[in-house]
């Protein structure tokens, strides 16, 4: 296999942060949601052990789906939970129409207050964006979400920069009152119990990978690149505690605080482009599960049904946001899926899983 180092060890990193990115943490309310409410410092020691659980829960998923040559979230399943594969199917499915509500809404929100436009229009640019990439299949899904994701990591750079620049003096009066909550334990391992579910969606990245050493290697990366920017994110927010938790899109109150134009519209496109990653991704895995449909027909999936695909997702998933509204959606839709990720994904994981990967698959 002539496969890149990029390939077979940064990638799938660099994926896993666009799909985790855009369902609520470039808006900054998961981080709210699930770290800032223990407190700054509380908030902190849950990043970091969600960090690290991220680590450790992809690195064993990367080398058990390259163990199996399990490349799409079905194959993964049947393996490690046998006839009861269709539970992860079930769940995954409910988060990706979550999701899609999510980014579907914040989308409409950042073309009316940031951009004057209708939100539709902000949505419908949404759903074309993530037409156009699911219809060129595969190839095209790595190179924009790896590429996308290397621009945010500058974004939010220069964000960070502008921002505590200005309200520096408020991040260290923050930090020192070392306000430390109890529930910071609880709320990384419910923050990394959904997130989780994205973790299959790009097995189809493990292909690249030749060795266990490129698994472990890869996993042991994929936490801290897919979180480094929500530390980064976080720190504004601590400049802006505790006024920053009432925010419904904490992202918002931030840059209406800092009041420099080009450096919001820069941040915005950014951010848009993470709601067209995250989109794309679950979208994607979807598209590719019933491609493995067809195929087990002798039958190709039609180029024209990706992009359809996407957008009846998206429309349901619109109608759904209007209903419940975002703050709702990432409180009550995210918190309860985490326990049923946590039975069907990461305990399996860490008893079938363990088991195949260190005695042969």
């Amino acid at each position: 296999m002539n496969n890149t180092v990029y390939q077979r060890i940064w990638l799938p990193g660099f994926l896993f942060m666009g799909v985790l990115i855009g369902g609520g943490y470039a808006t900054g309310r998961e981080l709210v949601e699930f770290f800032l409410t223990a407190g700054t410092v509380g908030g902190l020691l849950g990043m970091l052990l969600a960090t690290a659980m991220f680590s450790v829960i992809t690195a064993l998923s990367f080398e058990l789906a390259r163990l199996t040559r399990s490349y799409t979230y079905r194959h993964f399943f049947r393996e490690l939970l046998g006839r009861g594969w269709f539970l992860y199917e079930l769940a995954y499915l409910t988060l990706g129409i979550l999701v899609l509500a999510v980014v579907g809404s914040a989308a409409g929100e950042i073309a009316a207050q940031r951009f004057g436009l209708s939100p539709m229009l902000g949505t419908a640019l949404l759903m074309s964006l993530i037409g156009v990439l699911v219809f060129f299949g595969t190839a095209w899904v790595e190179r924009v979400l790896s590429g996308w994701s290397l621009m945010l990591y500058g974004t939010y750079g220069i964000f960070v920069v502008c921002y505590l620049a200005t309200f520096s003096g408020d991040l260290w009066a923050n930090l020192a009152q070392e306000d430390l909550g109890s529930g910071w334990f609880t709320g990384g391992v419910k923050y990394v119990g959904y997130s989780i579910a994205v973790i299959p969606v790009i097995l189809f990245s493990v292909e690249h990978m030749e060795t266990r050493r490129d698994a472990f290697i890869a996993g042991a990366l994929a936490g801290p690149i897919a979180m480094i920017p929500a530390f980064i994110f976080f720190l504004t927010m601590i400049a802006t505690y505790p006024d920053v938790l009432d925010a419904a899109v904490p992202a918002d109150f931030m840059m209406a605080r800092l009041d420099l134009p080009l450096v919001s519209g820069l941040f915005y496109v950014a951010v848009f482009g993470t709601f067209v990653q995250t989109g794309t991704g679950f979208v994607h895995a979807v598209n590719e599960r019933i491609a493995e449909v067809i195929h087990e027909h002798n039958r190709e999936m039609p180029r024209w049904l990706r992009p359809l695909v996407a957008l009846l997702a998206l429309i349901f998933s619109v109608s759904l946001a209007s209903r419940f509204g975002l703050v709702d959606l990432i409180a009550g839709g995210y918190g309860t899926l985490t326990w049923v990720f946590i039975a069907v994904f990461l305990l399996p994981l860490l008893t079938v899983g363990l088991h195949r990967i260190f005695q042969g698959a």
